[in-house]
């Protein structure tokens, strides 16, 4: 989508601190974090929220990404991964991507 934020970013057409990247996906950390470390990792094509049929090699590659932010950020303790979907959940940028969040104690709430 040519008009995507995130889609320029996985095109490296606004710059962005990349934490880790491969042929199907990137994760950048987030402008406005809400913990000590929070990474958002996306695909690279563009799906607007994970109901719209997002391939499996696209989340095997999501799933290893987010391992690969937890081993480089240094969030051996522990961290959490949360994905917004649409925009009830809050997802404010309709491109599907996951949050990596760490870096403190979360607690047990969902948030």
């Amino acid at each position: 989508m040519s008009d995507c934020i995130f889609c320029k970013i996985a095109q490296h057409e606004i710059p962005s601190t990349v934490v880790y990247e491969d042929d199907l996906v990137i994760a950048f950390d987030d402008l406005n974090p809400q913990a000590p470390v929070h990474t958002l990792v996306i695909p690279k094509a563009h799906y607007d929220s994970i109901v719209d049929g997002v391939p499996g090699d696209v989340l095997a590659a999501m799933a290893h990404a987010i391992g690969e932010v937890a081993r480089v950020k240094g969030l051996d303790a522990g961290f959490r991964v949360i994905t917004n979907t649409g925009a009830d959940a809050g997802q404010t940028v309709m491109h599907f991507h996951m949050h990596v969040l760490g870096g403190k104690m979360l607690g047990e709430g969902l948030i």
